[in-house]
């Protein structure tokens, strides 16, 4: 009988061959799991039991650190790889016995266009930190990017054509329309770059030097700015303008079915706004 450690690498290696998930998704399945395993003590599939997984639970529960929607996260995990097991016809806890808790629906704080058109003209700096901020915002409401595939854009796209072809989730293709004030703003940001990296939207230190390709956190942090900036109240996220896009899409005329391609969302039930 394989010890934990290596049922583990067995199943990373399902989720990255079989089922094609992305390297990130690996990673977190990895350490979600040995969280479990460490908590635990589970050495061996005979450790790993119901008792074993209310303990967790528990556990997880008492991390103030740990969102409630992160816990689920590693519970989902854990039933995924007690389902692969069992494909393996491994004798283990059934992973149907073992109940995700229950989601409050997202609330998703909506801006008015008003307030949209403050956030968007906030940056006025002509450096090419204010430069790439306006290129960032710009690209977010006007293409409904998830903030993922905006950090992993790269520069040399062909932008002309008024589209690009992006990887989303599951490592999927699907066609984004980039609007001309975006467009115009990439042209002008990009035309302030002195270095060569292959990265379209990069991290800047204090200097304001080129330094590696932006974070998911930092992009974050800039919508946060920029809505302060322009006396936005309300909490606003980059997920926050990628929902604005799809309400103004179905607002002038678009079908449920148009947005959900455009959002690259495997489901109608996703998009419904």
């Amino acid at each position: 009988m394989p010890d934990i450690s290596q049922l583990l690498k067995d199943y990373l290696d399902y989720l990255e061959i079989e089922k094609n998930r992305s390297p990130r998704t690996r990673e977190n399945y990895e350490r979600y799991l040995k969280t479990f395993f460490a908590s635990e003590k589970i050495r061996g599939l005979s450790d790993l039991t119901l008792e074993s997984v209310k303990n967790f639970r528990l556990f997880l529960a008492r991390q103030k650190h740990i969102k409630k929607i992160s816990q689920t996260y590693y519970i989902i995990a854990l039933r995924n790889f007690l389902r692969f097991l069992s494909k393996k016809d491994y004798d283990t806890v059934a992973p149907d016995k073992i109940e995700l808790p229950k989601i409050p629906q997202r609330q998703i704080e909506m801006i008015e266009f008003p307030d949209l058109e403050r956030l968007l003209a906030a940056p006025k700096s002509d450096s090419l930190r204010g430069l790439r901020d306006k290129a960032i915002l710009e690209m977010l409401f006007s293409t409904g990017l998830r903030l993922s595939e905006l950090c992993g854009l790269d520069r040399y796209l062909d932008f002309n054509r008024g589209e690009i072809t992006v990887r989303g989730k599951g490592e999927k293709l699907r066609l984004v329309f980039v609007s001309d004030t975006a467009k115009a703003a990439i042209k002008a940001y990009l035309a302030k770059r002195g270095d060569t990296l292959n990265d379209l939207f990069v991290s800047l230190n204090k200097k304001g030097e080129v330094i590696g390709r932006i974070t998911p956190r930092a992009v974050q942090r800039l919508v946060n700015f920029y809505a302060r900036k322009a006396g936005i109240t309300r909490r606003l996220t980059p997920h926050g303008l990628r929902h604005l896009f799809a309400t103004d899409l179905l607002m002038n005329g678009a079908d449920l079915r148009s947005v959900q391609e455009l959002l690259g969302h495997a489901s109608v039930s996703t998009t419904q706004i």
